[in-house]
């Protein structure tokens, strides 16, 4: 009986996930942490490499090596390693100079560095998109909205002037405008949910999860987006180069390589071995205790070629870092070039009271129906009307799109 109730419990729970709706950004986020596969993998690279840096600690382990008899030729004896045989011992460490070990280690921590840089700005670029498919998906819905009122109204009065053209109230000519524009509508509407259907898509995979997601946002939401900036151009372009990982990782990529360069020209110090070894019989005198020390020869292999490769690196990371710099504040500029023009030209479309045009509309949907307005002005005026909502709302998305790009590419909340 309890097994049975703890069974129907958990199916209870695992149905209950099916077909959940998650409608706020800050829910979206935190699934995306929990779940998003490209993040957990870039989170054992980080882990490789703290995993690395402690190998790196870590030293040679000592060699232990043995001799024994393997048969005396005065006695014949196989194998004598008794009082009167023969056997010995040794044991050898190796002992790093000039100061290898050290930046062995200073390598592997930089290269630690680096991982997490790279998961740093992977999750920067994962969470621009995930906003972007949002706050897509919000403003497609909007536009979804008024694409319904208008499509029910436009039904309503489509199916009446066909009734009236078929009795020859009406001319069959005004019949096919209203119906013509009723499709035209239809597919918009048709391309707004293939879009929603693609955005959808990549949250899903962003968040390795199949809720569905309804963006619900709170009208003022969109305040903060046509806020003032407190930053001119100059400031968002030091700001990047502060707080960007890809361009940390540049950066890094320079003092891994000057690193290497010490390591290398560390390689060209002989490394000593240093070791014990202990004889019964073989040596000069019974039970003989030796001390030994053995080191190569630097003579013809200095690791010139090394060094000379890892300097040419260092210089290679180097103009790749100003190339980085380059790209970065390019990317900044349009970006916000992009950001300006698209609140200017809000501010602008803000001026002309876009609320107004609902009243209007309903004004002229009313008259049209009491047949004190043609339906030539009705109809060119409900595609002025649409056309002008259809572009309130995606400026409004312009904006909204642009102020995260801004903030991506800064890397720091502006807005």
């Amino acid at each position: 009986m309890i097994k049975n109730l703890i069974l129907f419990i958990s199916l209870l729970i695992s149905y209950s996930s099916i077909g959940q709706t998650v409608t706020s950004l800050s829910d979206c986020e935190t699934i995306f942490l929990k779940n998003n596969l490209s993040l957990l993998a870039a989170q054992f690279n980080i882990d490789g490499a703290k995993a690395l840096t402690i190998q790196a600690k870590l030293w040679d382990n000592p060699y232990l090596s043995t001799e024994f008899n393997a048969r005396n030729p005065e006695n014949g004896k196989y194998f004598d390693i008794g009082q009167s045989g023969q056997k010995a011992a040794s044991i050898q460490q190796l002992i790093y100079m000039g100061g290898k070990k050290k930046a062995q280690i200073e390598l592997a921590k930089n290269n630690q560095v680096i991982a997490a840089l790279e998961f740093q700005d992977l999750l920067r670029n994962l969470k621009f998109e995930l906003k972007r498919c949002f706050y897509t998906l919000y403003f497609n819905n909007k536009k979804l909205e008024l694409s319904n009122q208008q499509i029910n109204n436009l039904d309503t009065l489509v199916k009446s002037y066909g009734v009236q053209s078929a009795k020859g109230n009406v001319s069959i000519k005004d019949y096919l405008r209203l119906q013509s524009l009723l499709i035209d509508l239809k597919n918009e509407r048709m391309e707004t949910i293939k879009s929603n259907i693609e955005e959808e898509a990549n949250l899903n995979i962003l968040l390795a999860d199949s809720v569905q997601v309804n963006p619900v946002l709170k009208e003022s939401f969109f305040n903060k987006y046509i806020g003032p900036l407190h930053l001119n151009l100059f400031d968002l372009e030091q700001q990047a180069l502060l707080l960007r990982p890809d361009f940390g990782i540049a950066l890094q990529n320079v003092k891994t390589n000057e690193i290497n360069i010490n390591l290398q020209k560390a390689m060209r110090v002989p490394d000593i071995t240093l070791g014990s070894s202990w004889d019964q019989h073989g040596g000069a005198f019974d039970n003989q205790i030796n001390l030994t020390l053995g080191l190569p020869l630097p003579l013809w292999n200095k690791n010139q070629g090394n060094i000379k490769y890892a300097e040419s690196m260092t210089s290679m990371a180097k103009t790749d870092k100003q190339s980085e710099e380059l790209k970065l504040k390019a990317e900044v500029t349009g970006t916000y070039k992009k950001w300006l023009e698209a609140n200017n030209n809000f501010k602008q479309l803000l001026e002309s009271n876009i609320d107004n045009y609902e009243s209007v509309y309903q004004g002229v949907l009313y008259n049209f129906k009491k047949g004190n307005i043609g339906i030539l002005d009705f109809t060119d005026f409900l595609e002025s009307y649409n056309q002008m909502r259809a572009h309130f709302n995606e400026l409004k998305k312009t904006v909204v799109l642009s102020s995260e790009a801004l903030n991506n590419v800064v890397n720091k909340e502006l807005f």
